[in-house]
């Protein structure tokens, strides 16, 4: 159950007292199917377990894993064109006339409300965690339109959930630019091998994606020297946790190397025992790699008012 990418909120300490009303919250928010004439339906879904008796939180010490939840009804733009053209086709060809605008829209309204309650349904989940102890809201994408309706789902369950989005002291491209550039990166980061390059100075300036290659090369740092600005690096982490940071500060293509997996030893015979080390192993590491993060780029906690 290892997160890959990683969109990071904070909130204070008075947020986090109000994360104990959590479970009871979500229950009134459970996801539910979609009905026939819904195009989409959220709520949330059991991180463990299933069922409508399976609680919506799961505790290891002061980290809560919930999943919010979707369903979508699949239904393809073509599938509607195809038979608003063949609709079109029936009624010049009987009736010797054109569909006019309004005509073509209605009909269009109705081919969709007929094919809806037919329509496949898309199921989705985006697992999150709250670290209450450190005021960190970690969810496992990299989109942050997903990221925002999750977190106002949240919202709306608790009533108030005042969780901000980073706000860096530090500016990251400039302070991930100087450590390519300079090799000046902090003692428990080393260099990954990709990284994205943009020239700042327009908005369509020139692109260098680079992967599988040497970031100290010459090319690289060629690059550099003609003005372009780091906009995702890859790095590691302690030798334990590897992935791509972005200017967003979005951790993406996060992998817990070796020397984490190792640590988990053989399966425990019981799912729940083994979810429970997993989550307990997870929010371990990322608790020490979000607290260097917040050093370097400034990213304190909210405090209550």
């Amino acid at each position: 159950m290892f997160f890959r990418n990683l969109t990071l909120f904070r909130f204070s300490p008075a947020v986090a007292e109000d994360l104990l009303r959590l479970d009871e919250a979500l229950a009134e928010h459970r996801l539910r199917p979609c009905g026939p004439m819904e195009q989409f339906s959220r709520g949330f879904v059991p991180p463990v377990g299933r069922g409508e008796e399976a609680p919506l939180t799961h505790v290891v010490k002061r980290c809560v894993l919930l999943h919010a939840g979707g369903e979508e009804k699949i239904l393809p733009g073509a599938v509607i064109n195809d038979e608003l053209a063949r609709r079109i086709e029936h009624i010049t060809e009987e009736e010797g006339r054109k569909v006019n605008g309004r005509e073509r829209k209605k009909l269009k309204e109705d081919i969709f409300n007929e094919l809806l309650p037919r329509a496949f349904v898309r199921q989705s989940r985006l697992p999150i965690y709250a670290d209450r102890a450190h005021g960190w809201l970690v969810l496992d994408t990299s989109s942050r339109k997903n990221a925002e309706a999750a977190v106002s789902q949240i919202r709306e369950a608790l009533g108030s959930f005042p969780a901000l989005p980073l706000a860096p002291e530090e500016g990251p491209r400039v302070l991930m630019t100087d450590w390519l550039a300079n090799g000046s990166l902090p003692a428990n980061l080393s260099l990954g091998d990709e990284c994205e390059l943009r020239d700042p100075a327009t908005a369509t300036g020139a692109i260098a994606r680079c992967r599988r290659q040497d970031l100290d090369s010459e090319e690289v740092k060629e690059h550099l020297r003609n003005g372009k600005q780091v906009f995702q690096l890859g790095l590691v982490f302690d030798e334990r946790i590897s992935f791509v940071l972005g200017e967003d500060l979005v951790l993406r293509k996060v992998k817990f190397l070796d020397a984490v997996l190792d640590e988990l030893g053989d399966s425990p015979a019981d799912a729940g025992a083994e979810m429970d080390a997993r989550f307990a192993l997870l929010t371990l590491e990322l608790e020490r790699l979000l607290g260097q993060l917040e050093i370097w780029f400034g990213l304190p906690r909210p405090q209550d008012a």
